[in-house]
């Protein structure tokens, strides 16, 4: 790995230097060198074949679409897809490791580079969102080992080989990330990556996903410190506090006048603590030599431009198209590719009110709170995109307010009861849609929340509040802004929250000179 980024905030006089491995499983239905089910759940050793095992003279034979899977990564993050790649035994020894051995990638792995860019989220200050790049150096294809279940109640532990084979592609970044904040922002936006191309299912829980973080701090232009990595983080939450928590851990021995050692620690979401697994080997320790069953893999270049021509349209182009097409901010763009559904949503929502911008700030908004009060997500949406944007329509001519928009949503989402099969994307006739539009629009008259449209009535109101507060009449006139705005308020109070906004604004000037 390579130093040389720019320094990011410091933490107690330290620069903390953090890089990324991170294991995701494919979505291959059987294994990477045998026809072996990945299946999760299954019996404990119900599925390993002899080739899992290494058995004498079974031999493994490369799975295509854990391949095909690789490339379309690859090409999702703009790295190079070799044309010929290699694999190695690492060697190493593990209860649930029964060769003895692990097939992976070392010298030559089949991709190589490319970039992760995501945006820092907020942190309410004020201050203005942040882009980063995390340059990647190579992801590789290998093979999981098994899994160690540990039953403490009758102190026993046990081996399941189930998952010994299934297909890895690893994610190894460069030290780019200067913070908790940037890792998990950058873990986020890879899970969107792969998730989003179908490469893999994204389940943390199921080990689908885990990341390895190491992380090491030095003084500012100091040499890179020693490095510790904290295996099998599958939370984000777990995530940033374990590398809190070895964050102010190595300061501290750091300050004590202690040296770091190179090692593999375990994150312990019940006590918040990290602790140390095993000292960490170095590449030499696993005496990596190509395997003699398998040759080289050649990639054409044929093939990466079909798989090119076949993929989905990428987040990072959406996010663009959203740009130039609907003229967003490039942060709202960005935000509403954070998965296909919110993405499906968005577009959905503009092309029935035509008002891109105020749909963005709904979905991103009052729809994405709703969703995280309820653990939802856009697959279990109550509030059909067409309704959605029958309801912005009326707020964009002038019906109802914001405001008042917001008490219809909250009205429309309560009266929806989910079914087990999830939320209300659907295909909509125009017959339903103008049905939806008159629905929207008795809710409103329910709820007794259209504004006035009736000018003169409007100008009656204003002049009475005008007459009731003389005095915040005359502060205006002698350039009191303040007082402008509570004749504002009055009005709006004398309506109801009825009248628009800009209209009493409009009105009351006029009649203030």
């Amino acid at each position: 790995m390579q130093a040389g980024r720019p320094t990011g905030p410091l933490v107690q006089g330290y620069e903390v230097i953090i890089g990324f491995e991170t294991h995701t499983q494919l979505t291959t239905k059987s294994k990477i060198f045998s026809r072996a089910s990945t299946a999760f759940g299954a019996e404990p050793n119900t599925q390993a074949s002899a080739v899992d095992f290494a058995l004498p003279g079974a031999l493994p034979v490369m799975n295509k679409g854990a391949v095909q899977r690789a490339i379309e990564f690859g090409l999702a993050v703009n790295a190079h897809i070799a044309e010929s790649s290699v694999f190695a035994r690492k060697n190493y020894f593990y209860p649930d490791l029964p060769k003895g051995y692990q097939i992976s990638q070392f010298e030559i792995p089949v991709v190589q580079g490319g970039s992760v860019e995501f945006f820092l989220p907020s942190t309410g200050s004020g201050q203005a969102l942040e882009k980063k790049t995390v340059r990647l150096v190579r992801a590789h294809l290998e093979e999981d080992a098994g899994k160690s279940l540990h039953e403490d109640f009758i102190g026993m532990s046990g081996i399941d080989l189930n998952r010994a084979g299934t297909p890895l592609l690893e994610i190894v970044t460069e030290p780019d990330m200067r913070s908790s904040l940037e890792a998990v922002a950058y873990a986020k936006e890879l899970h969107k990556i792969v998730t989003w191309i179908g490469i893999c299912d994204g389940n943390m829980q199921e080990g689908s996903f885990r990341c390895d973080a190491n992380v090491s701090v030095r003084k500012p232009g100091a040499e890179l410190g020693t490095r510790r990595e904290i295996k099998n983080l599958n939370s984000f939450k777990f995530m940033q506090q374990a590398i809190d928590y070895e964050v102010r851990w190595q300061i501290e021995q750091l300050e004590d006048g202690h040296a770091i050692q190179q090692a593999t620690v375990l994150f312990d979401p019940d006590t918040g603590e990290t602790r140390s697994m095993r000292t960490k080997e170095d590449a030499a320790d696993y005496r990596y030599f190509p395997d003699p069953d398998l040759p080289p893999l050649v990639v054409s270049r044929e093939w990466v431009e079909q798989v090119r021509s076949e993929m989905t349209e990428l987040p990072r182009v959406m996010a663009a198209r959203f740009v130039k097409d609907y003229g967003l901010p490039e942060y709202d763009a960005e935000t509403l590719t954070q998965s296909k559904e919110m993405a499906a949503y968005f577009e959905a929502t503009v092309a029935a009110c035509g008002q891109a911008k105020l749909a963005s700030n709904w979905v991103m908004g009052e729809l994405s709170r709703r969703l995280k009060q309820e653990e939802g997500s856009f697959r279990r949406v109550k509030v059909h995109p067409i309704e959605l944007g029958a309801l912005l329509t009326r707020i964009n001519d002038g019906s109802i307010s914001n405001n008042a928009a917001k008490q219809v949503f909250e009205d429309m989402w309560a009266s929806v009861e989910l079914g087990p099969n999830g939320g209300r994307i659907i295909n909509v006739t125009i017959h339903e849609s103008i049905r939806v539009t008159d629905s929207i629009d008795a809710t409103i008259a329910r709820l007794g929340l259209k504004q006035m449209s009736d000018t003169g009535e409007l100008e009656k109101i204003i002049d009475e509040v005008l007459a009731a507060n003389a005095k915040n009449v005359e502060e205006v006139k002698a350039g009191n802004t303040k007082a402008f705005n509570a004749l504002v308020g009055q009005a709006m109070k004398a309506t109801k929250g009825k009248a628009n906004p800009a209209q009493v604004n409009e009105l009351l000037k006029k009649k203030l000179g």
